[in-house]
């Protein structure tokens, strides 16, 4: 039953709705969701919103405040490395309702970015399981994470996962044979990959990419196939689409990245292309043109924010971006410290790291950086932990997040 004059009394003594109930919290960058149900006796008026707010003590509920009109809501300007836990409220015409019960422990983290798996440097070269981590906002040498579930290279390129969440997917063996796994690691800890599920096939070196909830590969391994996956769940892929046709049925070598709706795949074509290709990321369907990269070329690292995307290397020193809100040819953005191809990258909100793999004969370790919004050539950020061909990449921050 709502509380008589709920939490902030009305001026009529009316009723104000009964609290809401939590059902996740979940920690960003210095922010935290709040996922809610609303309560179903809403006092003698609708509710005209919700409001959120954070304690580091559990008592004083002031460390950060927002409003909204439905769940989730998302509670900014919060301390990275310090727990804290939630709580909402409803507000009708008459009142504000008694708070929610407080929500489980979180902790905003700093922005992760990983580099996963790959084949060693040298004519005998080898599979790895490696994965090592960066904070894209401090420059400096990359640290052990974990492993991967199984050993390979040529893992999908472009940041797929959550803010808590990263997802690795396919690439092959030391032997050469494609694997069709998917796997997963929490950002914010270290540890081993866990399996997460199945490609609907085999590939290598396919374009990922995903907003906070779903999660795209598309291409690799001569496939025009895209898979989506819902990242909060494990399981295997459901097919969403295709690529558009370069011409010859196939592509690989893709890259992919992401604003919170859009998913673009770069270098579509067998063999190297300038192809780019768009979808939306919520609703199933093939693909449809975007534009052209500045050449033919591919095995690009790519990454993005909310609002434009960066292609990298491909046997090149060249950076290039689009505005993935729109359509068109991308542009030049500025060069590498070297020339480069099998690049992979991870971002936070405003930079962007690429892993210099190779440079077309030889592993290499460097990682460069780049301000996403500032056109201008990289400079160097520090280096990988193993010098290593073919990673996969995944951030805690990347354009696909709201």
């Amino acid at each position: 039953m709502a509380n008589r004059n709920g939490g902030f009394i009305g001026t009529d003594g009316l009723d104000a709705p009964d609290p809401p109930s939590i059902d996740s919290v979940t920690a960003g960058n210095a922010s935290v969701s709040v996922a809610f149900t609303a309560p179903t006796d809403t006092g003698t008026s609708a509710i005209t919103g919700f409001v959120a707010q954070v304690s580091t003590d559990g008592t004083a509920y002031s460390a950060g405040s927002n409003t909204g009109s439905s769940s989730p809501i998302v509670v900014s300007s919060l301390t990275n490395g310090t727990a804290a836990t939630a709580k909402v409220w409803a507000v009708n015409a008459y009142g504000t309702s008694a708070p929610s019960d407080a929500s489980t422990s979180f902790t905003p983290v700093t922005p992760r970015g990983l580099f996963a798996g790959g084949r060693t440097a040298g004519g005998s070269s080898s599979a790895v399981n490696t994965i090592d981590f960066i904070l894209p906002s401090s420059a400096g040498n990359a640290t052990d994470f974990g492993d991967l579930s199984v050993a390979r290279m040529e893992l999908g390129v472009g940041s797929a996962g959550s803010g808590t969440r990263g997802l690795f997917f396919g690439g092959e063996n030391t032997s050469g044979n494609k694997t069709n796994i998917v796997d997963y690691v929490t950002l914010a800890s270290t540890g081993n990959a866990l399996d997460f599920g199945n490609l609907t096939g085999n590939r290598n070196r396919s374009g990922t990419c995903s907003s906070d909830t779903r999660a795209l590969s598309g291409g690799g391994n001569d496939q025009l196939a895209i898979d989506y996956f819902t990242i909060a769940s494990t399981g295997n892929g459901t097919d969403f689409g295709d690529l558009v046709n370069p011409g010859n049925g196939k592509s690989t070598g893709l890259s992919g990245l992401a604003s919170p709706t859009r998913g673009i795949f770069g270098s579509v074509a067998d063999g190297g292309g300038d192809q780019i290709n768009y979808v939306t990321i919520a609703s199933a369907g093939n693909a449809q043109d975007f534009g052209n990269l500045t050449a033919s070329a591919q095995k690009h690292g790519s990454g993005s924010n909310n609002t434009r995307g960066i292609f990298t290397g491909g046997g090149a020193n060249t950076i290039q971006y689009i505005t993935i809100g729109s359509t068109g040819n991308a542009s030049d953005f500025g060069d590498l410290s070297t020339s480069s191809e099998n690049n992979t990258a991870v971002t936070d909100a405003t930079k962007m790291c690429i892993a210099l793999i190779s440079d077309g004969s030889s592993a290499l370790n460097t990682i460069d950086q780049i301000t996403i919004a500032s056109a201008g050539n990289a400079t160097d950020f520090g280096d990988t932990s193993v010098t290593r061909q073919s990673v996969g990449g995944a951030s805690s921050v990347h354009g696909g997040l709201s």
